[in-house]
């Protein structure tokens, strides 16, 4: 069997083992979790948990390593909720890339080798390795559940010092298992697979900031595997600002050359 082969399947055995082991509500807890919590209360606790706020504005540190490159940059990031997000890459104070997203629409530049995206989230569900919307990028960003928990029915069981929510009905196409926090109710870890891609991204959330007694990330790791390929990527938020007045400037420069997805 191929190494390529070896590593995919072990990947979806793993991720599989996380939908069927441990975290019977019958074993012995902390203190902070309820053994007898059921999805809908866990659901509800999590939802009231969703920043409230009309403007984001925030700088962050970015760590990427895709196993070929590694990179350190710095991120300034706005948001204007359920709408827009921008996203500004640079080192040293030299603009390395730009990015703007908006409910069904991705644009993208880079200035090393002057190019630019302008379509649908294709570019994103590439770098990530599953295929993401508006609304599953700003829930990452906000440590929110990247899909609405209202349109199915969950279990939820206790998974070590988390809660656990996992579907009752599991689709064959797209994977996923949550894992809440049981003192801030905002997401511990997510996590998604496409088993005919063989796809998995992970999200995990160490720790969380209180900016005007709501609950933001103050760290993000993702790590998206794509057959062979494994990236990692870590957001660390520097600040974040709520409800501040924004703008979005955001123009393609002249003379660059078009990303082409196959």
């Amino acid at each position: 069997m191929q190494p390529m082969k070896i590593q995919s399947i072990f990947f979806i055995l793993f991720f599989s083992v996380l939908f069927i082991s441990c975290g019977s509500s019958k074993k012995a807890v902390g203190e902070s979790l309820d053994a007898s919590m059921n999805a809908k209360s866990l659901i509800d606790l999590h939802q009231a948990k969703e920043p409230v706020f009309k403007t984001l504005v925030s700088r962050m540190q970015v760590q990427y390593d895709d196993g070929e490159k590694s990179q350190s940059v710095t991120i300034s990031l706005r948001i204007q909720k359920d709408e827009t997000i921008w996203v500004s890459a640079s080192i040293l104070g030299i603009t390395l890339s730009k990015m703007l997203i908006t409910k069904d629409h991705v644009r993208y530049y880079e200035t090393i080798g002057k190019t630019y995206f302008d379509g649908d989230f294709r570019l994103l569900s590439q770098w990530l390795g599953v295929t993401i919307n508006y609304e599953m990028a700003q829930n990452i960003l906000l440590g929110q559940a990247i899909f609405d928990l209202t349109t199915s029915k969950y279990t939820a069981s206790v998974f070590g010092s988390n809660y656990r929510l996992t579907p009752e009905k599991q689709s064959q196409i797209l994977k996923h298992i949550f894992l809440i926090q049981p003192d801030t109710y905002k997401i511990a870890s997510q996590q998604i697979m496409q088993p005919a891609e063989q796809r998995i991204m992970t999200v995990d959330y160490d720790s969380y900031q209180v900016v005007e007694k709501q609950f933001f990330p103050k760290t993000i790791k993702i790590t998206a595997i794509e057959l062979e390929k494994q990236t990692r990527i870590t957001l660390d938020y520097r600040n974040i600002d709520i409800n501040a007045q924004v703008s979005f400037p955001f123009k393609i420069p002249n003379g660059y050359e078009e990303i082409r997805l196959d």
